[in-house]
């Protein structure tokens, strides 16, 4: 057989592949799509994926259906859109928790970085801090300086390891130098109830959750941990307020198992962005006191950079408490 053939036979793989890609993708969706949500039905990421998952079915002509699997602060979740069938029919909706679970669990399933396919990002909250009616500080200056001087007297509230306020209240004791009191609770909600009866101390929450109360004056705020302010919210930023380190947001993405094809990554990457363009979802995320993602950052390319920068901006923070969650 001549070098010709040889050469021919060879190269007709490589000649036909990207047309055989191009079809999947051009089939892609067929039937319906699911959206993993590693919280519970009614919550802040559970709201948002649903918003987003009605936006991307209208955009793709399939029913996008929102399954909650909790559990282990997402990793139960996570676990199962990373062994899923790689072909863009099951993701996952995180928030930044999928990030910080790197380090927070020392033992995983899966990869945090490499074994799923970022999308894009959808959405981008603040935090807030918070204290009881009667806490002995008028600002952020004071209040930082309150915990200092207190320490462990202080009790400060969470709802679970990995959790978003876990995490800045992590943030606050490593700005502040010292460690509080922490007690643990089942949601945002009866935090808030101890905080106004002035059993609790300090929180630091999405303001999704702490917006009525702080517009209310039912408990005492001090900045927002965003780099700007937060619409409908009187409040400073840590920065202004004099503690830049203090900054965060509660950032939702979703993600493919890693795998999915590039062209049906892009497909679902599209979707995502025309959910984000839909005035329901622009008016509900104001509602929610969340800014909605920009076109820039609801692509792969920009997800995949900020869930990288996110795992190693926080895995010194989590090492130095030494908390971790296995």
């Amino acid at each position: 057989m001549s070098k010709l053939p040889r050469r021919a036979i060879f190269a007709a793989p490589l000649v036909l592949a990207p047309p055989a890609v191009r079809a999947q993708a051009q089939a892609f969706p067929n039937r319906p799509i699911t959206v993993t949500v590693p919280f519970t039905a009614g919550g802040p990421t559970d709201v948002i994926s649903r918003l987003v998952a009605e936006g991307m079915a209208k955009d793709l002509g399939q029913t996008v259906v929102v399954e909650n699997v909790t559990g282990a602060g997402g990793t139960i979740a996570a676990a199962r859109v990373a062994n899923a069938r790689p072909d863009g029919y099951t993701l996952l909706s995180h928030h930044i928790g999928h990030a910080t679970s790197a380090t927070l669990y020392r033992t995983l399933p899966y990869n945090v970085e490499t074994s799923f396919a970022p999308l894009g990002l959808v959405s981008d909250a603040a935090m807030t801090i918070v204290a009881r009616p009667d806490f002995p500080a008028n600002d952020l200056v004071g209040f930082m300086a309150e915990v200092k001087r207190q320490g462990d007297k202080l009790n400060l509230a969470h709802s679970g390891l990995g959790g978003a306020n876990q995490l800045c209240g992590m943030l606050l004791q490593h700005a502040a130098g010292t460690a509080l009191t922490t007690v643990v609770f089942r949601g945002s909600a009866p935090v808030l109830t101890e905080m106004m009866a002035g059993r609790i101390d300090v929180f630091c929450d999405q303001a999704t959750n702490t917006a009525p109360f702080i517009r209310d004056n039912r408990v005492k705020s001090y900045a927002v941990t965003l780099d700007r302010r937060a619409e409908g919210l009187d409040l400073p930023t840590t920065a202004e307020a004099g503690q830049p380190a203090i900054a965060m947001s509660t950032w939702h993405g979703l993600y493919a198992p890693a795998g999915t094809p590039e062209p049906v990554q892009e497909r679902l990457s599209a979707a995502i962005r025309a959910a984000l363009r839909e005035e329901r979802l622009k008016q509900r995320f104001a509602e929610l006191v969340t800014e909605v993602a920009t076109p820039e950052q609801a692509t792969p390319a920009f997800h995949r950079r900020h869930l990288a920068a996110e795992v190693a901006r926080w895995r010194p923070i989590i090492q130095a408490a030494n908390v971790y969650a296995d």
